[in-house]
Parts: structure tokens; C-alpha cells; sequence
């Protein structure tokens, strides 16, 4: 006999039973329905009993009568989180070989990273993050030592929010020629002397939230260890002295209007500066706008 579950049924639970009860779910019931809480009721136990079933953890809502020995069920959910622990890392192995040129490499790839890369990336069903995957385990192979295992370990804490939030700040960013340092910047502002102390034009702060980038969004990046929750300053820059970024492929040139001018920034982790090279170049040029009339009594950019 089958022993799967009718999706269109649903759990009750009686006060003389210790164990729910798969009935029917009767859509001509005269009994009262309020409203919406019924309805996601119902709805959220579907989701489990699909869940429950598809991982083979079902048998707890079936008669004894119609369930396999426990023995067989522990066997079988162990082959099925094998079989789709399998299918992941197929899946990401034919998308890094997209992302791999057929030319030779002269380093050869670590077998000790790659079997600590499986572990942490066999779980993963999401195809989106399967591509991010892909990614870090071609850029690795490309070029050894571009993904620590550290960096790993926090990519697999991480889920489909803080992963956008991450290319949210990526849009944001400015890096130098080699993006071994990246930073959002946040302000400027010009150090205070007797002269210019009581000038209001003297600092300017950006509202980042304007940008899609709250303080909270900051705070999430910075407990993922992505980013610094605390702002760093550049140096005071002469007047005329220029500062290069390369901001999402774009140059982009911050030049001194007076003297002893300062960038202030929030600066992205080793760890998120190695999957920031996950993120595709995808410009925000509102905020590079932003940046250009918020910050013009201290710096003249240009792109």
C-alpha cells in the first residue's frame, strides 16, 4: 500500500489524542471558518507534510500500520540526503567549468580545499547561490589562494538576504586598482582650524539609506563579518591631490578642493572583500550623483 500523503489533507489534533491525525479535508464543513488564519493554517501544514515527505520524515503522520520499519526510514532519508547532496555538487561543478578557461594553469588546484569546499557546499539547493558556489570554486582553481576556508565557512552562514545585501553594498563600493581594499564611501570632511570652525559647509554626511543602504543593513554586514560596522577616515588630503577608485569598473577621481581634506568610509573585511569579487560590476550612478553634489565643497569627482 502507498504510504504518501494526500496534499489536500490536512493535521488536527484532538484533545484525547497525544498524536495528530491526517483527515480529510472536507471543503463543504458547515463549520465556522474566520478568515485568514485558517487559511494559513492549513497552508503551513501542507508545507510541512511536503517537506516532511520529500525528505522521507512523513511516517509520523500515517497509521503504524502503513509505516515502514524505522530502520528503513532512517535508511532511506540518509540515501536521500546523499542523493541531493550529490545533485548539488554536480550542479556546481557543471557551472564552475563555465566560468574556467581551457587554458593551462601553472599552479595545480589544492585537493585539501576542494574536499572542505564540498562539505560546505553540498547542502546547497538554491540555484542562485549554487551559481555563487560555482563561482568561488572557479576563481579558486583559477587562481589558488583567492578563497580562504574561513571565507568559505562564513559564505555558508550566509542566506539568499545577506548574500543581496552583500551585492547591494557591492553597487555602492569603491575600491583600488588591485580591489584589495573596498569601502562605501559615507562623508567627508575638511579638518577643523580656527578659520573654518564655524563653517557648516565644513563636513558632509551622505544618507546611505537613500541609497538602499541603511545603518541596520550595515550591522547585518558587519555580523556576517563582511564589513566594519565602524567608519574609517582616509588621509588628509592636500589641496589638488587626487585619490583613483575604481568603482564598479568605472575610474573614478576624488580631487581636493582645499586643504587637509578626509574621506570617511566604511571599509569591507578581508572575508568580504574576497566575495565581493563574486558580485558582477553593477554601478549605482544615482549614488554616484549623490556623491558628486553632497561632497563638492570638499572634492571635485569626476568619472
Amino acid at each position: 500500500m502507498s504510504n504518501s500523503i494526500d496534499k489536500n489533507k490536512i493535521i488536527k489534533h484532538s484533545g484525547e489524542q497525544s498524536s495528530p491525525v491526517i483527515i480529510e479535508n472536507d471543503e463543504d464543513s458547515n463549520a465556522p471558518r474566520s478568515s485568514n488564519s485558517t487559511t494559513a493554517n492549513a497552508s503551513s501544514q501542507k508545507q510541512i507534510l511536503l517537506l516532511a515527505k520529500k525528505f522521507s520524515l512523513n511516517a509520523a503522520f500515517l497509521p503504524e500500520i502503513k509505516q515502514a520499519p524505522i530502520e528503513d526510514r532512517a535508511f532511506r532519508r540518509k540515501k536521500i540526503d546523499e542523493l541531493r547532496k550529490q545533485q548539488n555538487m554536480e550542479a556546481i561543478v557543471l557551472r564552475a567549468i563555465q566560468y574556467c578557461s581551457d587554458e593551462n594553469m601553472t599552479d595545480r588546484a589544492d585537493q585539501d580545499w576542494f574536499s572542505s569546499f564540498v562539505i560546505l557546499a553540498e547542502g546547497i539547493s538554491n540555484k542562485n547561490m549554487q551559481d555563487l558556489w560555482a563561482k568561488i570554486l572557479a576563481g579558486e582553481v583559477s587562481k589558488p589562494g583567492s578563497f580562504s576556508l574561513k571565507t568559505l565557512q562564513t559564505f555558508r552562514s550566509m542566506g539568499i538576504t545577506e548574500a543581496k545585501l552583500l551585492a547591494k553594498a557591492c553597487s555602492l563600493a569603491m575600491s583600488d586598482t588591485r580591489r584589495k581594499n573596498i569601502r562605501v564611501i559615507s562623508g567627508a570632511y575638511q579638518v577643523p582650524t580656527l578659520f573654518n570652525f564655524f563653517n557648516k559647509q565644513r563636513q558632509q554626511q551622505l544618507d546611505l539609506n537613500q541609497a538602499g543602504l541603511s545603518y541596520a543593513d550595515i550591522l547585518t554586514l558587519a555580523d556576517n563579518h563582511l564589513m566594519f560596522e565602524q567608519e574609517t577616515e582616509s588621509h588628509s588630503l592636500a589641496k589638488g591631490e587626487k585619490i583613483q577608485f575604481n568603482y564598479n569598473g568605472k575610474s573614478v577621481s576624488f580631487v581636493a578642493k582645499k586643504a587637509d581634506c578626509i574621506l570617511t568610509f566604511y571599509k569591507f573585511t578581508p572575508i568580504g572583500t574576497e566575495l565581493a569579487h563574486l558580485i558582477n560590476d553593477n554601478a549605482d550612478e544615482s549614488y554616484l550623483s549623490i556623491l558628486k553634489t553632497k561632497l563638492s565643497e570638499n572634492f571635485s569627482i569626476t568619472n
